[in-house]
């Protein structure tokens, strides 16, 4: 979703076979409201979809559908499966068999698969190992490697966001047009603009059953499309845990913002990452928890 407003950017690795295969967001069923009549009203997708790399399982996550490939993606990006976007040849998206494969370029050149190139199988099969189920709405994680990676992020010092950027994020984000409105029961991301004239721009939004895939989504479509985090501000609707705060980190955005509030590991981690955080954020009111530095406040407002 949000394909209208997305920047373009010139890829940097060689081409990859993705096809593009969203499933409906909605559907219409039958309900019968406190008055005893039938409404025909709408409700989100929900479909399972199993991940294939090089013919090997890794996970079936259950999925709005909007966006698969690049959900798939953000999933291998975020998870540290695979190190680089030129690894991937292909990516492709079958609803019949519910699945999605990933191609290596391993597998395409050579015959290969990832877990019989020798050089690769004792890391690959040890990040598989150590899976821990978090909080991100069952997703489960290698949360022991996302850890080990913080030490390797660095954020932007220079960054910086107004107060009056912010505003304005939020003014684009409720007059976005979205599944929630309509049905319900999804989450929202969004990604958006922070430099020159386009400051507080809706880049990319996603919608998802769950706030992880949301935010896979969107780093998928940033790894493809080489699209930097620098000058990016992040916004979810979900709760700010660990492995949210870990996940913006990792795609290099120095400002993260919630509608909803954080767990003390997400408050720990973003002071340790220097990640500014903003929660309770709806209309002009806001949280301002991590990062103080980076957040400039309107002169009306700050303070003396």
């Amino acid at each position: 979703m949000g394909g209208g407003e997305a920047e373009t950017s010139r890829r940097m690795h060689p081409p990859i076979e993705v096809t593009d295969n969203p499933r409906p967001a909605v559907f219409e069923v039958d309900a019968i409201n406190e008055l005893g009549s039938v409404v025909v009203t709408p409700i989100a997708g929900e479909h399972p979809l199993t991940l294939y790399l090089d013919k090997r399982e890794l996970v079936t996550l259950m999925t709005l559908g909007a966006a698969p490939e690049h959900l798939a993606l953000g999933y291998l990006r975020n998870q540290r499966i695979i190190a680089s976007i030129a690894e991937i040849a292909a990516v492709q998206v079958d609803w019949d068999t519910d699945s999605v494969a990933i191609t290596s370029r391993v597998l395409r050149d050579t015959g290969s698969t990832l877990w019989e190139a020798e050089s690769a199988t004792a890391e690959l099969e040890s990040r598989l190992a150590r899976r821990t189920v978090t909080t991100g709405c069952g997703q489960g994680s290698m949360f022991g490697d996302l850890m080990d990676a913080l030490d390797d992020v660095s954020l932007p010092a220079h960054a910086r966001l107004t107060e009056e950027v912010l505003y304005t994020v939020m003014a684009r984000l409720r007059g976005h047009e979205s599944i929630y409105r309509v049905a319900g029961a999804v989450h929202g991301c969004a990604l958006c603009s922070n430099a020159g004239e386009d400051r507080g721009e809706i880049v990319r939004f996603v919608e998802d059953v769950g706030r992880h895939n949301a935010v896979d989504a969107i780093a998928g479509w940033m790894w493809l499309e080489q699209v930097g985090g620098a000058d990016k501000i992040f916004y979810t609707t979900g709760r700010l845990t660990s492995e949210m705060v870990i996940k913006a980190a990792q795609m290099g955005i120095p400002f993260l913002v919630s509608r909803s509030g954080l767990t003390r590991m997400g408050y720990e981690i973003a002071q340790r990452v220097g990640l500014t955080i903003i929660g309770r954020c709806q209309g002009r009111h806001y949280l301002l928890f991590t990062g103080t530095q980076r957040f400039v406040r309107a002169p009306g407002t700050a303070l003396a």
